[in-house]
């Protein structure tokens, strides 16, 4: 019911928006990571280095490790590598296989690494 007088227009208000904006930025600044929780080194490849000694292929299974075919638990791992290396830079190569994921290796090599085995190479 207009009585003859100016139609009114409401303003929309901003506010809404605004709150809603900063609940997303909030959200988005709480949910990032900031940081790296861990990491392990990897470097492309040593120039001039070779392999020497005998074979220390150790294959990765989803629950299971082998060492030159021979399956042995993580710690039988660390004792029959000590026995085939001379340095503790002596090579020791990493191999996934039947469903291995990332993590699974990634613990792998960070178990070699805690036991003294610093050069890993990891093949396909």
């Amino acid at each position: 019911m207009n009585l003859g007088g100016p139609i009114r227009r409401r303003r929309m208000s901003l506010t809404p928006m605004i709150d809603v904006v900063f609940l997303l930025l909030i959200f988005f600044m709480l949910a990032a990571r900031f940081g790296l929780e861990g990491s392990i080194e990897l470097t492309a490849g040593r120039s001039g280095a070779e392999y020497r000694g005998p074979p220390r292929l150790v294959e990765v299974f989803p629950d299971a490790l082998s060492l030159n075919g021979v399956p042995m638990t993580a710690e039988q791992l660390a004792a029959s590598l000590a026995d085939l290396t001379v340095q503790a830079d002596d090579t020791i190569v990493l191999r996934m296989r039947d469903g291995a994921d990332v993590q699974r290796m990634t613990d792998v090599m960070e178990q070699l690494n805690a036991d003294g085995f610093g050069s890993l190479v990891l093949v396909e």
